[in-house]
């Protein structure tokens, strides 16, 4: 253990009890994630610049399909866990599939979640699968920065072993000092790749339909691959092929599917509304 620690705070996991019901941080990081990730699609909607004319959906769309992709994230993400993370365990307590407040939500089930919401409203909407898509994933890494600060809020999905002066001793991690993964996760998965994002949307991402979801799909494989390193497995699955991680082996068809949606958008001519 290293010389100094940084003593985790202690953070009460729910933020307010109200009669019976209590409101923990991580619904409160959904709640918000899908707020701020609303308004900021409907800017970007709004922002023909950016489309080079006319945007090819309305912020009425959006306002329609945020119920859809809400319901695509939390279906496919408690799908994704229980499949992917603990089948055995949810297999013999099947019940337990509907406790969310529990925790285990999977990153990859919410994101394939989420493509069937987009595939599902754009063909009954009549708007390009792939335009919603950029502006879902263009708004995505707010959700995934306000989701990991929640973890470490909650203490939990921590990192492995580490003598760094920043390591922390979780409470539940044991006696041994870890590094604060959730943090890493947020900054590389949430901040970082919005600012990727952003910065291809200004230089004309959205006139190349499925460009944002292929740099969305690449730079989070690749941000989700590295934090692996220093985050501790799960206890019920440990190393799996390869010394890899269940994250980072799910993250593998995840970057590839995004290098071809890459090389499909610079395939075809920039897209000119009119």
């Amino acid at each position: 253990m290293p010389l100094f620690v940084i003593p985790f705070p202690a953070f009460d996991p729910v933020l307010v009890h109200i009669g019976p019901f209590a409101i923990r941080w991580y619904a409160l990081a959904y709640i918000v994630g899908i707020l701020l990730g609303w308004l900021y699609a409907r800017a970007l909607i709004r922002s023909e610049k950016l489309w080079g004319g006319k945007p090819p959906l309305t912020v009425l769309d959006f306002d329609d399909f945020v119920l859809w992709v809400t319901l695509g994230i939390i279906l496919g993400g408690r799908a994704g866990y229980v499949l992917f993370y603990n089948f055995e365990y949810f297999a013999a307590h099947p019940l337990e599939i509907l406790q969310l407040w529990q925790g285990g939500m999977s990153f990859h089930g919410g994101f394939t979640g989420c493509v069937l919401a987009v595939i599902l409203f754009a063909r009954k909407r009549g708007i390009p699968i792939l335009s919603l898509g950029d502006i879902t994933c263009a708004v995505g890494p707010i959700g995934i920065f306000l989701g990991r600060l929640a973890n470490f809020i909650n203490g939990e999905l921590w990192g492995r072993p580490a003598d760094v002066p920043w390591a922390m001793v979780f409470p539940g991690g044991g006696q041994l000092a870890r590094h604060p993964s959730q943090l890493y996760e947020a900054a590389l998965e949430g901040l970082l790749l919005f600012a990727v994002l952003a910065l291809l949307m200004r230089a004309g991402a959205l006139r190349r339909p499925g460009l944002i979801v292929g740099a969305f799909a690449v730079v989070y494989a690749v941000a989700r691959s590295a934090s692996e390193f220093f985050r501790e497995p799960d206890a019920q699955l440990g190393f799996l092929w390869g010394g890899a991680t269940m994250g980072q082996l799910l993250s593998v068809p995840l970057f590839l599917a995004g290098v071809g949606f890459i090389v499909y958008a610079l395939k075809h001519p920039l897209q000119r509304s009119e």
